[in-house]
């Protein structure tokens, strides 16, 4: 039999007993399966009350391929691996990454639109304070590091909604710090680009770009929300990716679904549509 506990033992069982831990601290309680409700109202409240908070009015949302480089990024590992292709002898696996690294470096000119385009609508709506279209990016490298760094080559703020994955993805170094949300739910993080969004810029990309596009094209299409510009980047791209005309000539979507995107290639063109789209109203009302 063993000794009874002095009152100082006891005192400490009691205080380390996970039911005598606050409520919103104790953690097995808030992952437990039937709160998930509660976590999805946290993971709505938490970015909206900071956003707020930091002014942000309106934002212009940034999609596109993790999997894009910068030119100089790219261009070094396709010099690299040309150095390792003159140095060894024939490797069908060599001459596939070489393949890849030179579309990779063809690819770069989107990083570099991207990049581009959110310094120059950066720099043209936070100034004096002001926090319009504020660049907002799944937080992530390719595309989305492009459209951050561009803000931050603006000196301008921006936001970064990254998601927790199986494989984590790190944040991109160019994110604004106090702007930087992690999601666990892929529709909280859905709802916050869209929140505050006044206008979306896809470029090429594969699944998650596409999803995403198409869910925002959807709710415009269905009225679920108010119509705001979006706009396509890479004119080659979608014209390849995606026959719209052959949708229209099998009846599955209507000759008029196709006015609610516009394609454009460079920075210039995206900053056109948004100015169409609000009747030259961008530097007055269009945010409010």
């Amino acid at each position: 039999m063993n000794p009874p506990l002095s009152e100082a033992e006891r005192l400490h069982a009691i205080l380390e007993s996970p039911t005598y831990r606050l409520a919103y601290e104790d953690m097995d309680l808030l992952t437990q399966k039937d709160l998930r409700p509660l976590r999805l109202q946290l993971e709505l409240l938490k970015p909206e009350r900071i956003l707020n908070e930091q002014g942000v009015r309106s934002t212009v949302v940034v999609f596109g391929s993790a999997r894009v480089r910068d030119a100089a990024t790219a261009r070094g590992r396709l010099e690299a691996l040309e150095r390792q292709k003159d140095s060894t002898a024939a490797d069908p696996a060599l001459e596939q990454d070489l393949a890849q690294a030179r579309r990779r470096l063809e690819q770069a000119r989107h990083y570099e639109e991207a990049r581009r385009f959110a310094q120059l609508i950066s720099a043209r709506f936070q100034q004096e304070k002001r926090c319009d279209f504020v660049v907002v990016t799944g937080g992530g490298p390719g595309i989305m590091e492009a459209a951050n760094r561009g803000a931050y080559d603006a000196g301008a703020r921006s936001i970064g909604l990254n998601i927790t994955l199986p494989h984590e993805q790190a944040p991109n170094p160019y994110i604004t710090p106090e702007l930087a949300f992690r999601f666990h739910y892929f529709a909280l993080r859905k709802m916050h680009f869209l929140i505050h969004a006044r206008g979306l810029v896809a470029f090429p990309g594969g699944y998650g770009t596409m999803d995403e596009l198409f869910e925002v094209l959807t709710l415009i299409q269905t009225g679920k929300m108010t119509p705001i510009p979006v706009v396509l980047v890479g004119r080659e791209f979608w014209r390849r990716a995606i026959d719209f005309n052959y949708l229209i000539d099998e009846g599955y979507i209507a000759p008029k679904d196709t006015a609610l995107f516009e394609l454009a290639d460079d920075a210039e063109e995206i900053i056109d549509a948004l100015e169409r789209f609000y009747a030259g109203a961008m530097g007055k009302n269009a945010a409010e």
